[in-house]
């Protein structure tokens, strides 16, 4: 399988790069690899890069998105963070991917049993950490399901706080990117919520956190 190249880009749709992702889900679940001479896609993309998807995860070293959606070289830009939480370099970031290099679609990929997320819910404060959580909190206020142990030891507590989590933080790149927000009501690129199972490994997309038009 080949890099994509300026044209292949120019021709990907919202809707075909999510399948694309799907696809290679797909295979990562059935460990059916495609086969890419990695050295090939090395030469055809040191002259430039033409990513079709823009994926926003976690920093957890089981989350990779290259590997989980079987990608290459020049597939995606890959944005990670602790608890895949958006800040003001990040939506630079996005707004550099799909604006300047060509991205059609956005990916808010949050993962089950997230640490992140786990010391959110028993508000840990540690260093420059405090901040970071903090802005998961939200997401922890705004899950009402959850009355007693509201903490990292209550499992289904932690994966409901992580959902609300990428959610609000598919809203949060609509309500403060008015150049990604433009972009999705031209239908130039989509913006999508999942999650990924570290179990199964299979990624879940939200449909109710979905806005690709088309």
């Amino acid at each position: 399988m080949k890099a994509h190249n300026k044209e292949t880009q120019a021709n990907m749709t919202p809707k075909k790069a999510l399948e694309f992702l799907k696809e290679g889900n797909t295979r990562f679940m059935s460990n059916l690899k495609a086969h890419r001479d990695l050295l090939e896609q090395v030469n055809d993309t040191r002259d430039g890069q033409w990513p079709f998807a823009t994926i926003l995860s976690c920093i957890d070293s089981r989350t990779s998105a290259e590997l989980i959606f079987d990608q290459g070289l020049g597939d995606v830009f890959s944005v990670r963070i602790a608890g895949n939480i958006v800040n003001t370099d990040i939506l630079g970031s996005m707004e550099f991917a799909c604006k300047v290099a060509g991205s059609k679609l956005i990916v808010v990929l949050g993962h089950s049993k997230c640490g992140a997320v786990k010391g959110a819910c028993d508000h840990v404060e540690m260093g420059n950490l405090t901040e970071l959580l903090s802005k998961i909190q939200p997401a922890i206020y705004q899950e009402k399901t959850t009355t007693t142990d509201r903490s990292s030891k209550n499992s289904e507590f932690v994966e409901n706080v992580a959902e609300i989590n990428v959610k609000r933080n598919v809203k949060s790149i609509l309500d403060r990117s008015d150049i990604l927000k433009q972009m999705v009501e031209n239908g130039e690129i989509g913006i999508v919520g999942a999650m990924h199972n570290l179990e199964t490994g299979e990624v879940a997309f939200y449909e109710d956190a979905s806005f690709i038009k088309g």
